[in-house]
């Protein structure tokens, strides 16, 4: 299966959570433990799939705007409206560095689609961490909390839950085909979705897919998938796919500071 036809899979899962260890009505009988006294198992514990470890980008499309610096004014492909492109044409990178803002194309709308490596562990039984060495940033995936309030951030506050297709309430919580854990982030900073100043603003929703696949020679892809909703300046929802493959150790990481351009 190719990454295009799993990224058409990976945007038609339904929202079905993960289910609680303890299938409905267990230890209901006679001598069992009363309802409710059951201990709830972490994120971490029923976790249907494995995201740690490190992750190498794979650009294989949209290369000149992944790879480069576009020119300004070069949004082909970006359904942008008449605000968004007026941004775009006044792109000054000279005037963000001058400002402080070089990580201004690294948030968390656009971090993914960076070339690099991304390194993925649990910082607890309840949060996952995800570093990029491409502008050293750190996001934190929240389970079951609510999203904290504060400043915003390249990166803003973001929300997981476990879903699976087909799962339903009883399924094991076992690695699973088409396992996903879906992230909500919101509270972000505006910033650009490319290089060449192309913005997004600070009312955006991300809403985020990662979906680990079989490769060949039993390696690993993950595969994520962007849904950025931005009615101030996308008409439409931005949605692309970014694929990974994962490495058996950490060879070739590299953090490196923001930069307004390559």
């Amino acid at each position: 299966m190719t990454p295009r036809h799993l990224l058409g899979a990976t945007l038609i899962m339904l929202a079905v959570l993960v289910p609680p260890a303890v299938a409905e009505g267990q230890g209901r009988g006679r001598g069992g433990p009363p309802p409710g006294s059951e201990p709830r198992l972490s994120p971490r514990q029923i976790a249907p799939a494995d995201l740690t470890g490190y992750w190498v980008s794979v650009v294989t499309e949209e290369w000149r705007y992944r790879m480069l610096t576009p020119a300004k004014g070069d949004y082909q492909g970006l359904q942008l409206s008449a605000e968004a492109r007026k941004i775009a044409d006044s792109w000054d990178p000279a005037a963000d560095e001058a400002a402080g803002h070089q990580c201004k194309s690294y948030g968390a709308p656009a971090i993914m689609r960076l070339p690099g490596r991304i390194h993925i562990v649990w910082q607890d039984d309840t949060t996952l961490r995800l570093v990029a060495d491409a502008g050293t940033q750190t996001r934190l995936f929240r389970f079951g909390l609510p999203q904290p309030a504060g400043p915003r951030t390249w990166q803003g506050a973001s929300a997981a839950q476990w879903e699976t297709l087909g799962g339903g309430r009883g399924a094991a919580p076992s690695p699973a085909p088409g396992a996903s854990l879906r992230v909500v982030t919101l509270n972000m900073r505006g910033g650009y979705l490319r290089k060449n100043g192309v913005p997004y603003s600070e009312d955006a929703v991300l809403t985020e897919y990662f979906t680990v696949a079989p490769l060949p020679s039993n390696g690993q892809a993950l595969i994520v998938t962007t849904v950025l909703q931005d009615p101030r300046f996308f008409p439409q929802p931005y949605v692309v796919s970014s694929v990974f493959k994962k490495q058996p150790d950490a060879s070739g990481w590299d953090p490196t500071p923001c930069s307004t351009t390559w």
